[in-house]
């Protein structure tokens, strides 16, 4: 056996060697097909490795997606009224506080947040807003002038 290798070896690398004469020996040509199979896929899966890795840091640098930073969204902590009553809902009406708020959303008027001394209109999920109308909440989200883009509610 040892000796058929090293006829199969020297042929090999000695240039003389051809798929007839690697026939002859019994398994050493089904042996080098395999490694050379073996290889190849190698091969060809490092190379499409790399293409979809070029192709991805391409792709992410045309959108502008590297080195971008988000800056986290401020939280607001106050309460959730309308713009129309703001905190002072009258009394006359008999109604409690989150009643007149939604009345007053159903006939135009918006969300608001009083924070203190300033009222942000509010810019969000009206379905998430009724639930926290007349209620204390934290309001998360983006503000522009003297409104919020809600991203996100919290009953505080």
């Amino acid at each position: 056996m040892a000796s058929q290798w090293r006829k199969v070896w020297s042929r090999h690398f000695s240039g003389a060697s051809n798929l007839a004469a690697d026939m002859e020996q019994p398994g050493a040509s089904t042996h080098r097909v395999w490694l050379e199979i073996v290889v190849l896929a190698t091969a060809a899966a490092c190379a499409f490795a790399l293409l979809l890795a070029t192709l991805g840091t391409a792709a992410g640098a045309a959108t502008g997606e590297v080195g971008t930073v988000r800056t986290p969204e401020p939280t607001f902590e106050g309460m959730v009224t309308c713009s129309k009553c703001e905190a002072k809902h009258s009394a006359s009406l008999g109604t409690t506080a989150n009643k007149c708020i939604l009345n007053c959303v159903r006939s135009g008027a918006t969300f608001a947040l009083i924070d203190g001394d300033r009222t942000y209109q509010l810019d969000g999920d009206l379905v998430v807003l009724k639930k926290v109308a007349g209620r204390r909440a934290y309001i998360v989200g983006a503000v522009q002038g003297n409104r919020i883009k809600v991203s996100s509610v919290a009953a505080a």
